[in-house]
């Protein structure tokens, strides 16, 4: 029979030590140690604390855990020498009937891996969801992870040990993370959808209005109608709105949500996560026949990434009024004008600017999103509450040089635009390090029409500088500009410059920053705040209404705008948790 947690922190520590056996591999001594903190607030407390003791114990000890956990599929499975807890995991992930390729592959991995680490390859194999990776994500994995760092590496085996133990954890206390496993399932539903051409390659994009947008809209809304919303649509920018009404029909309402695009070969979660939790939680309420006292409004914003055309947060752009119409004149790369693709879409643009939401009709905008950053993955904690969104701006620019030449051309006598660009791809980057917190980013680059034995005479690119303040964004832009000036003029080369998007700083309302703390904190998960450096959609809403913003942990250090981007269902619950205490509290005060 399942224990509970008073259980544990009522127990004699001998018999608590015996509950607690055989979550890290043979190595009792750490949850020895934090059973001397008790008493636990919650598991994911417990949890935090054992990855502390882990994380404080130093490099040798943490050595000496990860070798006491067997290879994958290696000696010890052979001789059945594995523990009951790792005989489970590595047979539920189906390595315990490895055809001999297979196995064969997997033993020359985990040779190659020791060979160059000095320590056995970990790897949480029942994954995020804890239902278990498949034998082709197991060596993928494997294979990316023996071209990484040593320092990397080791920190990322006792990532995957403490992702281990949270599911065994879970084991013992008969948890399910019910909630957290329906948001997973969502997102695997909605990654189905991808734009032409990227289905083949196995990889996820969904840009403004393409038939793969447009049916990621009416999967959301048919998720939408599941959970018991009470209206729903599709309104004239592309976003999916649907309102879970008060009973009181005089009431305000709370806004949330996310956008549901993504950048081109993206991960799952960027955006989709703010659209999923919220409905979780109204699907919970509804099923309870539970009313709030205030209406939820939950959009998925229908683009926020200007993947296929130059602008950006389009969908929460509208609901403040910003939408500009000169925007429906740009054209694609296949020459669609956006006014084409939402007549295609069937959508009015001449409706949207009747999109503009009444700001006294709101109590404020909260938002869920993945980190995209490495900080509460390095710290082992699920959740963050964010106190600001950087300011940024970004450019589309080009250096116009001569084309000549290159064998011809003496390096004297040039006029390089690429070289031209790739020196103030270096003189960015030094100027953001020296403030430490500002980042400068050219992400784009292209040399139209090129050759290998011509020298450049144009460079396209992206220019993308974000900072905490406005002040300090504005004295980065200029110093990168002055340098963009300056090595033109020394190089004989011109440049154009078009400013694409800027958004000032946007600080988390105090109050509604104290309301994700407060619901943080009830459920017994240590809090850290933290800032965005990315944009949200959240910066849009902050013009008009108080705003903040929930950060939920990533895995793979948090990298995001990239497939290896992903969480865990245990931190997807613990999400919704929070939204839930948020929406509670909120109820309260009413």
């Amino acid at each position: 029979m399942p224990m509970t947690l008073e259980q544990l922190n009522d127990a004699p520590s001998g018999v608590a030590s015996q509950w607690l056996d055989g979550l890290y591999e043979h190595s009792h001594w750490i949850a020895e140690r934090a059973l001397a903190q008790r008493p636990f607030r919650s598991l994911a407390h417990l949890k935090f604390l054992m990855a502390g003791i882990v994380r404080e114990a130093g490099r040798e000890a943490q050595l000496g855990l990860i070798r006491a956990h067997p290879e994958l599929a290696g000696k010890a499975m052979v001789a059945n020498a594995l523990t009951t807890e790792s005989t489970h995991e590595q047979g539920k992930a189906g390595l315990t009937s490895c055809t001999p390729a297979e196995f064969a592959k997997i033993q020359q991995l985990n040779r190659d891996y020791n060979a160059k680490f000095g320590f056995p390859f970990i790897l949480a194999v029942r994954g995020g969801r804890g239902t278990g990776l498949n034998k082709k994500q197991i060596i993928d994995t494997f294979e990316r992870r023996l071209q990484g760092h040593p320092n990397f590496e080791l920190d990322e085996c006792l990532r995957n040990i403490h992702r281990i133990v949270e599911i065994r954890l879970n084991d013992k206390f008969g948890f399910v993370p019910a909630a957290g496993n329906l948001v997973w399932d969502w997102h695997e539903q909605l990654a189905e959808f991808t734009d032409p051409g990227y289905a083949d390659k196995g990889q996820l994009t969904v840009t403004y209005l393409t038939p793969a947008h447009r049916a990621c809209a009416a999967s959301i809304m048919a998720q939408m109608h599941e959970c018991g919303f009470d209206e729903v649509h599709i309104d004239a920018v592309g976003n999916v709105v649907g309102r879970y009404l008060s009973t009181n029909q005089d009431a305000k309402s709370l806004l949330t949500g996310s956008h549901y695009d993504t950048v081109r070969n993206a991960g799952k979660y960027d955006g989709r996560l703010g659209i999923f939790v919220p409905m979780a939680c109204v699907r919970a309420l509804h099923a309870g026949g539970q009313r709030l006292p205030f209406h939820l409004e939950v959009v998925g914003f229908a683009e926020e990434e200007g993947q296929r055309y130059n602008a950006t947060f389009l969908g929460s752009g509208a609901l403040v009024g910003a939408f500009d119409a000169s925007w429906l004149d740009q054209q694609d790369a296949d020459g669609i004008t956006m006014r084409q693709a939402m007549a295609q879409a069937g959508l009015d643009h001449e409706a949207i600017g009747k999109l503009q939401r009444d700001p006294t009709a709101y109590l404020g905008f909260v938002e869920v999103h993945i980190e995209q950053g490495p900080v509460l993955n390095e710290i082992d904690i699920p959740l963050g509450v964010v106190t600001s969104i950087n300011a940024s701006v970004r450019y589309s620019a080009e250096v116009i040089g001569t084309a000549c030449h290159a064998g011809t051309t003496p390096m004297s006598r040039r006029c390089d635009a690429a070289a031209a660009v790739a020196e103030l791809i270096l003189a960015a980057e030094d100027r953001a390090k020296r403030d430490g917190d500002s980042v400068a980013t050219v992400g784009q680059l292209l040399v139209p029409n090129g050759s290998t034995n011509v020298v450049p005479g144009r460079c396209q690119f992206t220019l993308d500088m974000r900072a905490p303040t406005d002040a300090q964004r504005d004295a980065l832009v200029r110093d990168v500009l002055a340098s963009l000036q300056e090595i033109c003029a020394r190089r004989h080369a011109r440049y154009t410059l078009e400013e694409t998007m800027r958004s000032a700083a946007a600080p988390s309302a105090p109050e509604w920053q104290l309301r994700w703390e407060r619901a943080v904190n009830a459920l017994g998960v240590p809090l850290h705040r933290l800032p965005s450096g990315a944009g949200h959609d959240a910066m849009k809403l902050h013009q008009v209404m108080p705003q903040a913003m929930l950060f939920v942990r990533g895995e793979n250090s948090g990298i995001s705008h990239n497939p290896l981007e992903s969480t865990t269902s245990d931190d997807m619950q613990l999400a919704v948790d929070a939204f839930s205490q948020l929406l509670i509290q909120l109820a309260g005060e009413r």
